[in-house]
């Protein structure tokens, strides 16, 4: 019998082209076959946190677990439910409705712009 081990191991970083502009700290999702690019609505596409900038066409490490901190499309209230919003943030999800696109649970309360802390879902 053939040995098999996964590409990508939990909590481990792993990279993706890039197929827009990143800014480090934005939510990425699958733009495409082996590329990102910040996420720019809830969608259930979602992969991770991009680690560092790049540009067009670079590689990027995405996070893919963990406590994270994001920018708040919004206010976001700790103990809520997020999702993925345009220009790499996180919005206030309500529940019942699309949970396939939840992100995580914020970890503390953001006003729209600031930095919320995000427990992944994943």
């Amino acid at each position: 019998m053939a040995e098999y081990l996964p590409l990508h191991l939990p909590g481990q970083t792993f990279t993706r082209r890039a197929s827009a502009a990143v800014t480090g700290g934005q939510l990425v999702a699958v733009s495409g076959t082996g590329t990102v690019a910040p996420s720019t609505a809830a969608s259930a596409s979602w992969l991770g946190v991009a680690a560092f900038d790049v540009l067009t066409g670079t590689d990027v490490t995405v996070f893919t677990e963990g406590v994270q901190r994001l920018t708040a499309s919004g206010a976001i209230t700790a103990g809520s439910t997020v999702e993925g919003a345009a220009a790499g943030r996180v919005a206030a999800h309500t529940v019942g409705t699309n949970d396939t696109n939840i992100v995580g649970l914020a970890l503390t309360t953001a006003a729209d712009g600031a930095l919320v802390e995000i427990k992944l879902a994943r």
